[in-house]
């Protein structure tokens, strides 16, 4: 045996690599720069975990979700392999310790946010580590042309010049040829280094309907089908309507969004992975880090904004390689509807100006002034004051994101933060506590360890929902603990940092280049079309699908419903 199998079978139990898996590890063992193209299921992980068994020092995992970071670091660490992740969830001096701890080699994976590149302490410690290996998942959120492009990414570029002789791996389950070719060129690869997974899917069904009721043809396909089943929605608010249409109609469901508290995200995705649910109802939060090979149906209750996006959810059904189906239910106004965020997604440039203006007077800054200036912004307050509506203010600010005038980072408090100032015994001493404190009080010490030694993260959504009362009854009890000198008690505050990363302009300087405006609202523009052209394609629906990420197939696939339909007529 090599050494790559036999670590492969001694660690993780598998006989043989799949796929490109193996051409992947070996191309990352020759020191190359290199890009995979793995779909969904394709087993990504093993092909940075693998070699780095078999090099001196640290894998470095730049990923996107917290919640597959801390899935892969506990499975990791299940195998008797030592790995950590760094995330905003984390106190400073927890974070500081990992990061000394990998400077001394305590760690053989370290998973972070790609954020969290920008800090000049993390660059500072990571420049002392030895790192033989940056692995960066979800790669095509690097480019521009991408479907999901996030500009923390482009911090890895910078990274790449700390450690330098370093080999990268990007890894993605979808990517056109334009962002193919854009990935390797953001990431400096030495050459042009490709590994691809054929993108056909054979035993996936494609299925696409125009329908004027929605909800009649799900329950229908549903019902007609077995097995575990997931539905995407494009809101929030339809994940809780879809999900309450589907259990009145007996079919087991539940729904899921990123407005969940976590624990309840993580209950409910446990009972939909264990069957004891079998629909689950969500918007596109579901999904990355999914284990559950046996989804026989994942329908769209809408269209996402790309096939992209689209062929990635949809990956998600039959992955244990047994027929599943993919069904895409949209109406006409589904089509006019995703056309309009083309327009909503790139306000005029003079809206842009006024949006720009209006920001830097909330904050009282003078032309010439403000660089570096960081503060909390208040989305809701800022748009009662300069009447402008939030889904504006929200993309004038990622354009001005990339046109390089302010940074713009998600709330530093991610969570609530609470700790007892008394004993145990003492608290259990305390009068004045009513049945309603009484059930708090019980429900947080069985469910939190280490409140009376240090301030701990917790969710007065979920405290609520598990002791029946509201979230604004927790709220006030914990404030009242506070301020009677009980606990420490720091609520959630949910708003965005702004940093101006320039000086304040006058408006008619203010540059928004072609490439940040024009060409990336024609890219999302044509990608909005290659998905309703997919709805309302006559042909071979996987044929369509494979020609759009540019892998040519030479026969129709005779199973998605065009072509049934087509050999029936």
């Amino acid at each position: 045996m090599d050494r790559y199998l036999e670590i492969l079978r001694s660690f993780w139990g598998y006989d043989d690599f799949r796929g490109i898996q193996r051409d992947i590890i070996e191309s990352i063992g020759r020191g190359e720069d290199t890009l995979g193209l793995m779909p969904t299921g394709g087993g990504k992980s093993i092909t940075f975990q693998v070699p780095t068994m078999t090099m001196e020092g640290l894998c470095l995992v730049i990923s996107p979700l917290i919640s597959l970071m801390q899935d892969q670091v506990a499975n990791l660490r299940k195998l008797g392999i030592r790995a950590a992740s760094i995330n905003m969830s984390m106190g400073h001096e927890e974070a500081l310790t990992v990061m000394e701890s990998c400077i001394f080699g305590g760690y053989k994976f370290l998973y972070v946010s790609p954020e969290r590149l920008a800090s000049s302490l993390f660059r500072n410690k990571l420049s002392r580590m030895k790192v033989c290996l940056i692995a960066i998942d979800e790669a095509h959120c690097i480019s521009q042309w991408g479907y999901d492009f996030r500009p923390a990414y482009l911090e890895i570029s910078k990274v790449r010049e700390l450690l330098p002789g370093v080999p990268v791996l990007a890894l993605t389950a979808t990517a056109t040829p334009l962002v193919v070719e854009d990935i390797q060129r953001q990431l400096s690869f030495s050459r042009p280094n490709v590994f691809r997974m054929s993108f056909d899917r054979k035993n996936l069904v494609y299925v696409a309907r125009n329908t004027e009721n929605m909800d009649k043809e799900m329950v229908n396909i549903l019902k007609a089908t077995t097995g575990s089943a997931i539905v995407y929605c494009q809101s929030r608010a339809v994940t809780v309507d879809v999900a309450a249409t589907l259990t009145n109609d007996d079919i087991p469901a539940t729904y899921y969004h990123a407005g969940l508290a976590h624990e309840q995200r993580v209950l409910r995705q446990r009972e939909w992975t264990q069957g004891k649910t079998r629909v689950m109802v969500a918007t596109n939060a579901f999904g990355m880090g999914i284990d559950k090979a046996d989804v026989r149906v994942v329908i769209h209750y809408g269209m996402p904004q790309s096939l992209e996006a689209y062929y990635q959810e949809a990956g998600r059904a039959g992955r244990d390689g047994n027929t599943s189906y993919a069904v895409l239910l949209y109406m006409d106004a589904t089509k006019r509807k995703l056309r309009t965020l083309v327009s909503s997604s790139f306000p005029v440039r003079e809206m842009i100006g006024l949006v720009y203006e209006h920001i830097c007077c909330f904050f009282e800054l003078a032309v010439n002034d403000g660089q570096n200036y960081t503060r909390m912004f208040d989305m809701d307050k800022f748009c009662v004051a300069f009447r402008h509506y939030p889904h504006t203010v929200s993309a004038v600010l990622h354009l001005l994101e990339l046109s390089g005038y302010i940074a713009v980072e998600g709330s530093p408090d991610r969570y609530s933060r609470f700790m007892f100032m008394l004993t145990r015994n003492q608290l259990y001493r305390l009068d004045r506590l009513s049945g309603q404190g009484e059930r708090i009080l019980n429900f947080m010490m069985r469910t939190y360890v280490g409140l009376f030694s240090d301030m701990q993260n917790i969710n007065e959504k979920f405290i609520a929902e598990q002791t029946g009362l509201t979230t604004d009854e927790v709220y006030m009890f914990l404030k009242d603990l506070a301020d009677r000198n009980i606990a420490q008690y720091v609520p959630l505050r949910n708003l965005p940092v702004i940093r101006f990363t320039r000086r304040r302009v006058d408006t008619d300087r203010l540059l928004i280049p072609e490439a940040v405006y024009e060409k990336r609202r024609d890219a999302m523009k044509e990608r909005i079309e290659a998905m309703i052209a997919y709805a309302e394609h006559n042909g071979c629906r996987s044929r369509f699908m494979l020609d759009y990420f540019g892998e040519r197939m030479e026969e129709n696939c005779m199973h998605c419903d065009r072509c049934k339909r087509s050999v029936s007529s």
